[in-house]
């Protein structure tokens, strides 16, 4: 049987890092969550249209997406989304709806409750 090792990209074994990080120096297990939802293969890491997006938030909203969001749908109220990675597509429809488009690490730079966060995946 074959060891698991992990992510290899050095871009996310850094942000896993710091979202372990940043969870128990503020006990919130949200960050935590985001970085073992981001430690899996990446055949299960999570990918999120804009309609699933749309579907399941409200207006002005803060979302995280441990994964990809893709550009499959329409958006038809503002909020803020941070995300792993993001399709070009994705990007366009969401800042032409004013929405703000964030990294995970950016959003965790932000001054942001936890429990104001909204998972989605």
């Amino acid at each position: 049987m074959a060891k698991r090792t992990g992510p290899s990209n050095v871009q996310l074994q850094g942000l896993i890092m710091e979202l372990k990080k940043k969870s128990i120096k503020e006990r919130a297990p949200l960050w935590k969550r985001i970085a073992t939802d981001l430690e899996r293969p990446s055949r299960q890491r999570r990918i999120v249209n804009l309609s699933r997006l749309n579907r399941f938030t409200k207006d002005s909203e803060i979302i995280v997406v441990p994964g990809k969001v893709l550009a499959s749908g329409l958006i038809d109220h503002k909020m803020t989304v941070a995300a792993f990675d993001f399709s070009q597509g994705a990007v366009e429809k969401l800042r032409a709806k004013n929405c703000d488009v964030l990294s995970i690490i950016e959003l965790m730079n932000k001054d942001v409750k936890p429990q104001d966060i909204k998972i989605i995946g």
